[in-house]
Formats: C-alpha cells, structure tokens, sequence
C-alpha cells in the first residue's frame, strides 16, 4: 500500500513537472509572437481611444469594456478558424490579409474625407454630446470591433507565424494566451488613458501644490493627447493596412509595389530606423491611395442606390 502511494505521488510530481515545463513553453512562445506583433498592438491601441471621444464620460468605461468583449470575441473567432485553415488551407491566408488590409485603408481613407469635408463644419455641443441616444454607443462599439476584427486577425497570423513548435496543442495555447494578454494590455491600457483627465482632476484637489500642479497639467494637456491620437489613429489604420496590401500582394504575385519600397529604402540607407520611417511612410501613402480609391467606388455604389455620400455623413 505504502509502496503503490509513493509511486502514485512520484506520477503526480512528474505530471506537475511536465504541467509547469509545458506553462513555461507557453509563456515564453507568447512572449516571442507578442513581440513580433508589437507594431500591430500599439496601432489597435492608438486607433481605439478615438471611438469613445464623442460619447459622454459616464458611457467611456462601458463602452471600452464591450468594445475589449467584441475584441476576445473577434479573436477567439480568429483562433478557430486560422487554426482549421493552417491544417487544410494555408494558401488563404494571403487573400484574408489583402481583405483586411483593404478594409483598414478603407477607413483611414474615409476618416480623413470626412475631416477635410468637416473642417468647417459646426461642432456640437456639450449638451449634444451628452444627449447621444444608445443607438449611437452601438454603432460606434460596432465599428470599433469591425476594425478591431482586422487589427486582431493580423497580431493572430503573425503571432502563429511566430510559433515554432509543431504541436497543434501547443500552437493553439499559445494563441490564447496571446489573445488574452494583447486584449487586456491594449484595452487597459485605453481604459487608463480616457480616464487620465479624471486622475488629474482628483490631483487638483489634493492639498499638496505639486499634485495640484501635476494634476492642472494633466487635465490641460489631454484634450491635446486625444486629438494626437486621434491623427496617429488614422495615420496607423493606413499604415497597418498599406504594410498589409503591400507585403501580401507579394506572396500572391504581383511584387511591383513590395519592389518599389524595397528599393526606395534601399537608396536612401541610413540607420534601421531611418528606413523603417520610409517604410512606414510609403505604405502608409500606399493605404491612402487604395483607400481613396475604395471610397470612391463605395460613394459611386452609394449614389446608385440612393444612399447620401461621405461628405454628407457625420464623422463615425
């Protein structure tokens, strides 16, 4: 008897040690994919904050919470179906992005139509703004989690790209924990910044001056931060959507745009950073040129069939 329970309990201690050997595998594969998809996070974070600008400060939290639910949703659909297709039809992959990457130039495109259509245009008030009915919320979650679909399908490709082990467990572990960790680091850390304006007026209440000070200085300087993210939100949907159209119209053969950037930071050399500025750069004029090009041909579908054009449409 006493035999039998120490091999049992020598049976557990190595099942515990394959359990947190098979943890740390995990934990350092998603570790590796998270940081190849570094550049993709930091834009879904950067284009998110621009979405709850217009609604009123009690819905912000609220609203972030279902946009971050739509995004766990997104990406557990994502996992499911990236996982079926790396089994039995791997060649898609390129297809899905350039779709994705169409869609992000789309909306780059369209928001800045619409800014330079409303540059004029009267703002509304700050009763307005309070007054928005639930169906605006749901509209502005919905485009959110449409664009946060895109964003999600690509840090997922390139995270399972990342992945070295053959293991179809281990790969599917892997995406998960990077789904949940990429979900709650990016809508977190949205979640922090709407509320920074708050954190400055409770320092302003303090008694002592430096945190009154520091506190005056957060509430004057977020109205700035908010419309800078706002430019880096559209500047990223054509950056990531240009990268995208640009890098997987080469995998599907047609490699001229992919040529042209390669040779144009080629010629101007220069530090890795240089070069990734150029980069960033031609594919986010890349983006914009698709983009206008879609919103033309949605705008000339639109008139058709009797729909109002951007320019006259609110900002989304």
């Amino acid at each position: 008897m006493a035999a039998s329970l120490f091999a049992l309990l020598d049976d557990i201690a190595v099942l515990a040690r394959a359990a947190a050997s098979s943890i740390d595998d995990v934990a350092a594969a998603a570790g590796r994919a998270s940081s190849k998809a570094a550049g993709v996070v930091i834009d879904d974070a950067a284009v998110t904050p621009q979405y709850v600008q217009s609604i009123s400060p009690k819905r912000e939290l609220p609203v972030v919470w279902r946009i971050a639910r739509g995004s766990l949703l997104n990406k557990a659909a994502i996992i499911v179906v990236i996982m079926l297709l790396s089994a039995w039809a791997p060649g898609v992959f390129p297809w899905l992005l350039l779709a994705g990457g169409t869609y992000l130039a789309y909306e780059g495109a369209e928001r800045v139509w619409h800014w330079l259509h409303s540059r004029h245009a009267p703002k509304a008030s700050a009763a307005e703004v309070l007054e928005r009915p639930a169906a605006d919320e749901d509209k502005i979650v919905a485009g959110a989690v449409r664009t946060d679909l895109v964003l999600s399908t690509e840090i997922m490709l390139i995270s399972l790209a990342s992945i070295d082990a053959d293991g179809w467990g281990m790969r599917l572990a892997v995406l998960v924990v990077v789904a949940v960790v990429m979900t709650l680091a990016v809508y977190g850390a949205v979640a922090l910044l709407i509320r920074m304006d708050d954190v400055g007026l409770w320092l302003t209440r303090r008694s002592a001056a430096l945190a009154r000070s520091i506190g005056a200085g957060l509430v004057r300087a977020m109205p700035k931060v908010f419309s800078l993210i706002t430019v880096v939100g559209i500047v990223a949907m054509l950056w990531v959507g240009g990268h995208i159209l640009v890098t997987n119209l080469a995998e599907v053969g047609w490699t001229g745009p992919h040529h042209v950037v390669v040779a144009a930071t080629e010629a101007v050399g220069g530090p890795g950073a240089l070069t990734w500025i150029i980069d960033s750069a031609l594919s986010a004029v890349a983006g914009l040129v698709w983009g206008a090009v879609i919103v033309v041909v949605v705008g000339a579908i639109g008139r058709l069939l009797g729909k109002p054009s951007l320019a006259g449409e609110q900002t989304h």
